[in-house]
């Protein structure tokens, strides 16, 4: 079975990798966009994930895993939304900057160029082996 790969974006000052680490892996809910949700769906267990810090720091931060495929999020109060929990592999070496992304040619056509604003969303496996030789690069 194919592996899929995939980038969660998050504001560090609400759940930052080192919080999201020192918890061991959380559950991904609260989210209202149904192109994310679909993605969320998607997901399925030990799927590899980019944990992007967005806003404030703009740059992929660490490797996740998805641990438990969706299931219907706990949070919801009306609709049909989905959660999937997630857990910590390792930070990232080094963190790859939005412009990096921007500058590299394999990676000009990630969903975090085309559409900014959608927080989970699905990754090549060529732009994620090349964000992480990026990560290990000198």
């Amino acid at each position: 079975m194919a592996k899929n790969y995939w980038l969660v974006k998050v504001e560090p000052d609400a759940y930052g990798w080192a919080a999201f680490v020192k918890e061991g892996g959380t559950a991904w809910t609260g989210v209202r966009n149904f192109q994310a949700r679909n993605n969320l769906r998607a997901m399925k267990k030990g799927d590899e994930v980019l944990y992007y810090h967005s806003v404030t720091e703009k740059q992929v931060v660490g490797l996740a895993k998805v641990a438990k495929e969706a299931y219907s999020d706990p949070t919801a109060k009306e609709g049909d939304w989905a959660a999937v929990d997630l857990s910590p592999v390792r930070e990232l070496p080094r963190p790859v900057t939005l412009d990096t992304i921007k500058a590299d040619k394999t990676l000009k056509g990630m969903v975090l160029l085309t559409n900014s604003r959608l927080s989970v969303q699905p990754v090549t496996a060529a732009q994620f082996n090349r964000v992480m030789a990026l990560a290990e690069a000198e």
